[in-house]
């Protein structure tokens, strides 16, 4: 598998590369997986495909604050991301991989992987919900996907040394809550792991065997995006 470290400057362009690698892979078709590595220069919100921005958002915090909110591709609700959110993404082939055949067999297997390279870093974590993965009981890792023909993504979080404070500000409760959660508020539901991120990056890369490094990716495919798709206020609100 390919590993890709980059972040891009614009949070819209962060967004949608994962798009532009996802169209890419699928596209070309030879087979190139590639996991992902970045984080936020600058804090960020961003919503689900199908979120209601007005039920899940402060948004008169974010514009109060400067911060951006950008809709990304795949399903889930709003997250907060930024300096101390270690973002991931992997495009993996379907039929390549009977341990991600299906959406039920996908979250097993990336999170089980994702587990598996935590483990090693002392940390037991759990998958609880959907997609969650949870440390004592709070939630580290909320994690979405979206499925093509032949390959899929799948991205999501992982929390090191991010201000929770700032996602009380950001997010409204969400409509639905994974029973696990209760009615806890998100300063008392999400954490921090307490790791360095070299560790972090260099785990997450081993568990999943990514040791092509990788410098080329989408450029045009990913400005195209952002020019038609993400940086326009019709698709983010």
């Amino acid at each position: 598998m390919d590993l890709l470290e980059l972040t891009l400057s614009d949070p819209f362009a962060d967004v949608a590369l994962d798009e532009a690698l996802l169209c890419e892979a699928e596209e070309q078709d030879d087979g190139r997986e590639v996991l992902r590595l970045w984080e936020p220069r600058r804090p960020m919100v961003v919503v689900g495909r199908g979120s209601r921005v007005e039920i899940e958002v402060n948004l008169d915090e974010c514009r109060r604050a400067g911060i951006p909110v950008v809709r990304r591709g795949s399903g889930g609700a709003a997250i907060v991301a930024g300096p101390g959110c270690l973002m991931y993404s992997l495009v993996l082939r379907r039929n390549a991989r009977p341990d991600a055949a299906g959406i039920e067999a996908t979250h097993r297997f990336v999170l089980g992987t994702l587990a598996d390279g935590l483990a090693r870093l002392g940390f037991a974590v759990l998958r609880e919900g959907t997609s969650d993965l949870t440390y004592r009981g709070r939630k580290i890792s909320g994690n979405s996907m979206r499925c093509r023909r032949n390959f899929l993504l799948y991205h999501g979080t992982m929390l090191y040394r991010f201000p929770i404070d700032l996602i009380d500000r950001l997010l409204l409760m969400p409509p639905r809550r994974p029973a696990y959660r209760g009615d806890r508020a998100h300063a008392q539901f999400v954490a921090n792991l307490d790791v360095e991120p070299a560790a972090l990056r260099a785990a997450i890369a081993a568990a999943f065997q990514a040791e092509t490094v990788r410098s080329d990716w989408p450029r045009e495919l990913t400005e195209t995006l952002v020019r038609n798709r993400y940086a326009r206020d019709d698709w983010n609100r």
